[in-house]
C-alpha cells in the first residue's frame, strides 16, 4: 500500500481522485486544494506519490512541482489536469513530473499510471 497525496482545487475532483486511490488499496495521506498547502503537506507527510493538478490557486501546479522537486529530487509526481494545458506538459516533464494524465481520467489509466511508480497492493 502506497502513501499518496492528492492535490486539486476542485473539491469534487479532489474527493473523486482520493476515493479512486483508496479503492485501489492505497492510503491517501494528504489532500490539498492549493499549491502552498500541497508543499506544506509534502514536507510533513513525504508521500510515495503525488497526484497534482496544474491549475490551482496560491501556487499553480508547475510552481508546486518545482518546489516539491527541490525538497525531494526523487519525488514521484503525476500531473492530472484538464485539456488546454498541452503547453504545460513539456514544462512539467522538464521539471520532474513522471506522467501527465488528462481529466477526466479513467480508473484503468490512473491505476496503470500509479502502479508504474508504486507497487500495487497485495490485497485490494
Amino acid at each position: 500500500m502506497a502513501k499518496i497525496m492528492v492535490c486539486d482545487d476542485a473539491a469534487f475532483m479532489l474527493k473523486s481522485l482520493s476515493l479512486t486511490v483508496s479503492k485501489m488499496g492505497h492510503k491517501v495521506i494528504a489532500e490539498a486544494a492549493d499549491g502552498q498547502d500541497a508543499i506544506k503537506s509534502y514536507k510533513e507527510e513525504r508521500p510515495d506519490l503525488v497526484l497534482l493538478d496544474i491549475s490551482m490557486p496560491v501556487k499553480d501546479g508547475i510552481q508546486t512541482l518545482k518546489e516539491i522537486m527541490r525538497i525531494d529530487p526523487d519525488a514521484k509526481v503525476i500531473i492530472v489536469s484538464g485539456m488546454g494545458y498541452q503547453d504545460k506538459v513539456v514544462q512539467a516533464v522538464k521539471e520532474g513530473a513522471k506522467e501527465f494524465l488528462v481529466k477526466p481520467v479513467s480508473y484503468a489509466d490512473l491505476e496503470r499510471c500509479i502502479h508504474k511508480y508504486v507497487p500495487a497492493p497485495e490485497h485490494v
